[in-house]
């Protein structure tokens, strides 16, 4: 098995790393722990897929009073109802950094899927009234966002560095499988099923994800490195010989060790006790961590608005705007525009995360999905579809340009930012620096998801505007990338603090202090020395 994964993994993936490790650590347990986790990344695809093609459902618009298509105040329902959700995903990120220090990586993940269950049972409950579907989503939302804090954490800190990249990018991976099931799942009830049935049955089932990832998290370990953090360095090591398959004699897993314990030394030198203020101060108040803060809760901010979850939750809607007539068939080309995600997606991950690198991925990606906004945003304003008649070619051409959209963004920015905020941070500022990038994620993804179907309605003629907007931003990004991003393919977890300024021999200076120096004379040296050595720079 070892052999079979080495030989594909080599033929994938092409960067130092993988040509000077040990083979042994590419094998299944690792592959497991990572999908295993990723279930929770598929609760959040799922539910935003599903619930897109369900307001659409004729019994769905009769039993919750969603009226005319076009009116405000059915966007305004439509809004309420698709954002709850990122609301509570928002809280749930939020709290997950306090949680996951405390009761640890995987036990989290196994609360995030309660909380996701109890929150899909109410809202297939609902039948009608809106207050079990409204609790419902912000109970399920509390759990997706717990488990898009913790779920790359957990992958990042099992997996090898060569391979890092690919193993913590299934976490969009599983995103977008969640979301193709989900929306060919609302093309089959669309044609299957009559009454409430036909909304009810796609709400229940996306509670599926969540019960795997219950399931899967309690026979899976915890994370080496928070073991370690929390002086719990036998099971660490049991831990990490488990899953790199070698023995605690070898070189590899000795180095890998040291690392760890060197670089959980360092911290504790350098901020003291790990009480909430001082990783504040830590964070803001240090350069290079600062400059990884900002870093990451920018990326996504940048991801959220090239738009694409305005897509996804919304596709039926911009494809009837594009001209697709009839509920089903919208909802087929969506369900094609799921495997359209899933396909580019999967190349990314295998031919681009850790050969041509995130950094290259992400500016690609933002040509792409640029052009892409502004020919369908152009051919909305100057030639709209006028109900009734066929599909002009410029109109077919249009269609294409989502689909080529949805590939671009699973060349980078889908997978990309979550790459990046898991593994850049420092292993005590991980999961507060990966909770405020996902707070901030869903922060966004709940106003683009409160705002687009108000944007379609109001952004100029047949929403024209809210492409060109789209567009604009990611443009932007474009410059924002080849400025301000490095590149982070192959390198370990304990060697990012080089990458973003700090040398070993800033590391050797706070070491060699007295353990019992206070926290911003240390912070002190790391800042002088780094000024002075010129490594501030990324």
């Amino acid at each position: 098995m070892v052999a079979f994964t080495d030989r594909i993994l080599g033929r994938i993936v092409h960067n130092e790393a993988m040509k000077s490790d040990p083979k042994e650590i590419y094998n299944w347990r690792v592959l497991l722990l990572a999908c295993s986790a990723c279930f929770g990344a598929m609760s959040f695809g799922w539910d935003s897929s599903v619930i897109g093609g369900v307001i659409n459902l004729d019994p769905f618009i009769h039993d919750y009073g969603l009226g005319d298509s076009k009116s405000v105040a059915t966007a305004n329902l439509q809004g309420n109802i698709v954002s709850v959700l990122q609301a509570g995903c928002f809280v749930g990120a939020l709290a997950a950094f306090v949680l996951t220090d405390k009761f640890g990586r995987k036990w989290c993940l196994v609360g995030a899927a309660v909380l996701t269950l109890v929150g899909v049972i109410m809202q297939a409950a609902g039948s009608g009234h809106l207050e079990p579907m409204y609790i419902g989503r912000f109970i399920a939302g509390l759990g997706v966002g717990c488990s898009s804090v913790v779920n790359p954490i957990y992958i990042s800190e099992n997996a090898p560095r060569a391979i890092r990249g690919l193993l913590t990018g299934l976490y969009q991976l599983f995103i977008v499988t969640g979301g193709m099931i989900a929306f060919w799942i609302n093309y089959a009830v669309s044609i299957h099923m009559k009454g409430q049935t036909m909304y009810i049955f796609p709400l229940a089932i996306q509670g599926l994800p969540a019960l795997l990832l219950f399931i899967l998290m309690i026979f899976s370990n915890e994370s080496p490195r928070y073991l370690a953090k929390s002086d719990r360095w036998e099971q660490a090591k049991s831990v990490l010989q488990r899953v790199r398959q070698l023995p605690y004699s070898h070189p590899y897993l000795q180095e890998e060790i040291q690392e760890i314990a060197d670089q959980l030394e360092f911290e504790r030198r350098l901020i003291g006790d790990a009480s909430l203020l001082n990783l504040l101060k830590e964070m803001w108040t240090v350069q290079s961590n600062r400059k990884r803060a900002i870093l990451s809760i920018v990326l996504m901010i940048c991801q959220q608005m090239t738009g694409t979850n305005a897509i996804n939750t919304y596709a039926p809607t911009i494809f009837k705007n594009l001209g697709i007539t009839g509920t089903s068939t919208s909802l087929f080309s969506t369900g094609v525009y799921g495997i359209v995600k899933t396909v580019s997606c999967t190349c990314f991950l295998l031919f681009m995360a850790d050969s041509l690198g995130r950094r290259r991925s992400l500016l690609v990606s933002s040509v792409g999905q640029a052009v892409c906004m502004f020919y369908i945003g152009l051919y909305v304003r100057i030639a709209p579809p006028v109900e009734g008649n066929p599909v002009p070619p410029a109109g077919y051409v249009a269609l294409v340009c989502i689909f080529i959209f949805a590939a671009f963004f699973q060349f980078g920015w889908g997978p990309a930012c979550w790459i990046y905020v898991s593994e850049i941070p420092t292993a005590r500022l991980r999961p507060l620096n990966v909770a405020l990038a996902a707070a901030t994620q869903w922060l966004f993804n709940f106003v683009v998801s409160r705002a687009v179907p108000n944007m379609i309605v109001t952004v100029g003629a047949h929403g024209y505007g809210t492409y060109l907007i789209f567009g604009s931003f990611c443009v932007s990004m474009f410059f924002f990338v080849w400025f301000f991003i490095p590149e982070t393919k192959g390198i370990s977890l304990e060697h990012m603090d080089e990458l973003f300024g700090v040398s070993e021999a800033e590391k050797a200076a706070v070491l060699d202090r007295d353990g019992k120096d206070n926290y911003m004379a240390n912070i002190e040296i790391v800042e002088h020395t780094g000024a002075h050595n010129g490594h501030n720079k990324v």
